[in-house]
Parts: C-alpha cells; sequence; structure tokens
C-alpha cells in the first residue's frame, strides 16, 4: 500500500564538525545516530540523526558547500542556518528535553505559552542553539 499523506523527510544542517554534532544530539537532545558508523568509516559523506521513524536531520559538513550545486547559489546557503527548527514533543520527552539540555550546560530561552505551530497552540515551548549555531524550537501540545 503507498502512502499519500505528504510529510516532512529531513532537515541538512550545515555543520562544523559532523562527530561533534552528532555528539551533542545524542547526548544533549536524545536523537539516535543514523550512519554514523558508515561515516566515520568513509563510506558516507554525512551523519545523521533520527527524529521519529520518518524523519532525519542531515549533518552536513561545512567545508561540503562549494560542492552544492543543485540551484544557482547554493553554496551560498553554508552558514546561514534557517531561522529555525521546530521538534514537537510528548509532555514527557519536552521534560526530560529540558533535563538533558540543562545537564550539558546548553543556553535555552524562558518556556512561552500558547504559541502558535502546525497544531495550534502549543501548551510549553522553548528554544535552544546546537554547537553550529542552528536555533530550535522545543514544544508539546498536551
Amino acid at each position: 500500500m503507498t502512502d499519500h499523506i505528504p510529510r516532512l523527510d529531513h532537515v541538512v544542517l550545515w555543520v562544523r564538525d559532523p562527530l561533534a554534532a552528532v555528539d551533542f544530539y545524542e547526548k544533549a537532545v536524545g536523537m539516535q545516530a543514523v550512519r554514523l558508523a558508515e561515516f566515520a568509516a568513509g563510506e558516507v559523506p554525512f551523519p545523521s540523526v533520527r527524529v521519529n521513524d520518518e524523519t532525519i536531520l542531515d549533518l552536513m559538513p561545512l567545508s561540503f558547500a562549494e560542492r552544492m550545486r543543485m540551484l544557482p547559489g547554493s553554496a551560498d546557503s553554508a552558514g546561514h542556518p534557517v531561522n529555525h527548527v521546530c521538534l514537537s514533543l510528548p509532555r514527557g520527552d519536552f521534560d526530560a528535553l529540558l533535563g538533558r539540555l540543562a545537564d550539558h550546560s546548553v543556553p535555552m530561552s524562558e518556556l512561552a505559552h500558547g504559541s502558535f505551530g502546525a497544531r495550534g497552540k502549543a501548551t510549553r515551548s522553548f528554544y535552544f542553539r546546537d554547537p553550529d549555531g542552528n536555533v530550535f524550537e522545543a514544544r508539546h501540545y498536551d
């Protein structure tokens, strides 16, 4: 059976050190590495981390910027992170993320209440940066 529902498959983030980025996303954010052994062995150009069963973050080395030729000006996006990526989590996972980020001394914004997103108004949300300056929002709706 073919699933025809649109979904977010992946987001590509520019990172200075893919191994350090994987370490951050595994330990501080709680995501699982994908293709890490293959990357370390030089078999694939970048590792990823899993957001959920359907979505990953690709951790693209900034040194690959000059290879980006899919559209005119693609290389110019290197080092310019998107405004932010939002992770919607169940309440327990949200609280666990807050704790892990605090344990890793990751600076975070104050908690916000009622900010609008894909599922309406979130109960709580906050922002944090990864080591490469990419900004993330975390939220829960329940």
